[in-house]
């Protein structure tokens, strides 16, 4: 095992791990058909992003005032921390886990962390670590291009196909058919035996995550009615937000916010998502640097998984962290 270290910064992507060669989703690598590629997209019209803020935020709103009307009716301080508490812990198997390390070998970890950050991606209720990783890749290999999974862009023209754009990236490529050799995006996990068992076996996770907080619910409060509702907050309801912010990485943040570097397609940074997505929302960010562990590049982007990373770090559990120098930051700026 490597010698842990404290968090280091490179300002290239020199360091990587050996993927496929299919798998260069890293664009830190200029093309000379960059820019004549961006042009032959149909870029977000305002129409697209103003449909997307309303569609996101009003459901949030509303699923924030039933808590309001809920409250010490069917949920108190215990189910808000269950459900606080369990959001944390599958966000970051979603972020930390299953994005920055899995796909993306940002840092490296011990087999330990590696097992329980699995764990965690599987308490997410986001399907097998290796086919989340393969389809995150394939969308980085061709994003917002012809071949990626879940680009909400190209649907049709009007309020329909941007309607159609956003239910395409949010749930409706779910309902698709995977892409062709799918798991030729994964070689480097497939061959790790660990891995795809821990992979395999995230049905028991989800079980687990469904498990522990009504269990916790139930003994807190000695009642069969506070484990109903320790498994409905801190389970399906979890679910259900980590669920829509993930999705919404997808749709949301391919349509509004800022684009601050430039990236072979429309990837955005929103700082709602920034925020509830523990990171994940300062997306043009990433598409710029995928191998960077760091999103949130400027002070005030708050980003909480990287934070985690560098606390693993700081305890010796994460070491070769990997984040774009100020030179590699100046070279992506756009113009």
């Amino acid at each position: 095992m490597t010698a842990p270290v404290s968090v280091l910064e490179h300002s290239s992507d020199d360091h990587r791990e050996p993927l496929a060669q299919a798998v260069h989703e890293d664009h830190d690598h200029e093309h000379d058909d960059e820019h004549a590629a961006t042009e032959a997209l149909i870029p977000p019209t305002l129409s697209a992003r103003i449909v997307s803020l309303i569609g996101v935020t009003f459901p949030f709103i509303g699923f924030i005032a039933a808590i309001a009307f809920l409250w010490d009716r069917g949920f108190d301080w215990l189910h808000g921390g269950l459900l606080l508490g369990m959001y944390v812990v599958s966000a970051i198997g979603v972020t930390v886990g299953y994005h920055r390390y899995f796909c993306h070998r940002s840092f490296q970890t011990s087999r330990v962390v590696q097992c329980i950050l699995a764990i965690f991606g599987g308490i997410a209720f986001e399907g097998p670590m290796l086919k989340w990783v393969a389809m995150h890749r394939c969308h980085h290999q061709h994003s917002d291009h012809e071949g990626d999974p879940h680009s909400p862009v190209d649907h049709g023209e009007g309020v329909s196909g941007v309607l159609r754009g956003m239910w395409h990236a949010h749930i409706g490529w779910i309902f698709k058919g995977d892409p062709k050799n799918l798991y030729g995006y994964v070689p480097d996990l497939s061959r790790d035996r660990l891995l795809r068992v821990m992979s395999n076996l995230w049905f028991v996770w989800a079980g687990i995550g469904l498990l522990i907080p009504a269990v916790l619910g139930g003994v807190l409060t000695m009642s069969w009615r506070g484990a109903f509702l320790g498994f409905l907050w801190g389970g399906l309801a979890r679910i259900f937000l980590v669920h829509h912010v993930t999705w919404s990485i997808n749709s949301v943040c391919h349509i509004w916010g800022t684009r601050p570097f430039r990236s072979h397609d429309h990837s955005r940074n929103n700082f709602i998502f920034g925020v509830i997505g523990l990171g994940e929302g300062w997306h043009n960010n990433h598409h710029a640097f995928p191998r960077s562990a760091r999103h949130g590049l400027r002070w005030w982007e708050i980003d909480i998984s990287y934070l985690i990373i560098r606390g693993l770090a700081l305890c010796g559990l994460a070491w070769d962290v990997n984040a774009p120098g100020p030179a590699r930051l100046a070279s992506k700026r756009a113009n």
